[in-house]
């Protein structure tokens, strides 16, 4: 395909993946009370304060953290679509073989960006309660609902897209960018990696999201090694 055809193709699948989360942050918005909510009630368990609210230090700060939460939950919504728009824009260069692990691709991807999640929100609290204590007796944690909701979209996001790393092994494997005996060879090296990628990724820079993220991804690169087997065969 000339150069301007894939440009093209790129614009399309941009606009359909835009015109998704467009769609996908207005049902977020109309929810996003709720979703502030819940999420206050993980600050208000790990300070132990039932009454533990977030602060505003702006009149418009209310409805700009509501446009924040709606356009985060936007991207999270449209995940199947853009993820479809992403695998079929690569399709073109993979074989009939290779194009047929589309569904099984896009799939994959959102049950672990929903893991991902998942394991951001089990190690929220703990998160939480840490960061709260390393500050000590003499400060007092009081949170803007910028930087606290902030946190925890980045936590979400971070948490998601490292748990996406098996399906991108598992792309190149397909794509024979990486063999499985490549993957063999710097295992080593790649935990190491892995360790030095969580630390570096995590928003809240603490030990228990650093655990909760380094150990499943170590555990994902040996699951790609096996799948990639299976595939070979």
């Amino acid at each position: 395909m000339p150069m301007l055809d894939h440009l093209g193709e790129l614009r399309n699948r941009l606009l359909i993946s835009m015109a998704a989360v467009a769609v996908g942050a207005i049902v977020a918005f109309l929810f996003s009370n709720a979703i502030i909510k819940f999420l206050v009630q993980y600050y208000q368990d790990a300070s132990h304060d039932p009454n533990a609210k977030l602060l505003n230090l702006s009149p418009v700060d209310g409805f700009v953290i509501r446009l924040k939460v709606a356009t985060y939950g936007g991207i999270v919504l449209a995940l199947p679509v853009w993820l479809y728009e992403l695998w079929r824009f690569v399709t073109p260069g993979l074989n009939p073989k290779e194009r047929k692990y589309a569904v099984p691709f896009v799939a994959s991807a959102i049950v672990l960006f929903a893991l991902g999640a998942l394991v951001a929100f089990l190690t929220l609290e703990p998160a939480l309660k840490f960061l709260i204590q390393v500050g000590g007796s003499s400060q007092q944690a009081s949170y803007t609902s910028e930087k606290y909701l902030s946190l925890i979209s980045l936590m979400i996001v971070a948490f998601g897209a490292s748990f996406e790393f098996p399906v991108v092994l598992v792309f190149l494997l397909i794509a024979h960018v990486l063999t499985v005996e490549q993957l063999q060879h710097a295992r080593r090296w790649a935990i190491v990696g892995i360790f030095l990628f969580a630390a570096v990724i995590t928003p809240s820079q603490d030990p228990y999201s650093l655990f909760f993220m380094a150990v499943p991804m170590c555990l994902f690169y040996e699951g790609s090694i096996i799948i990639g087997r299976i595939i070979r065969r």
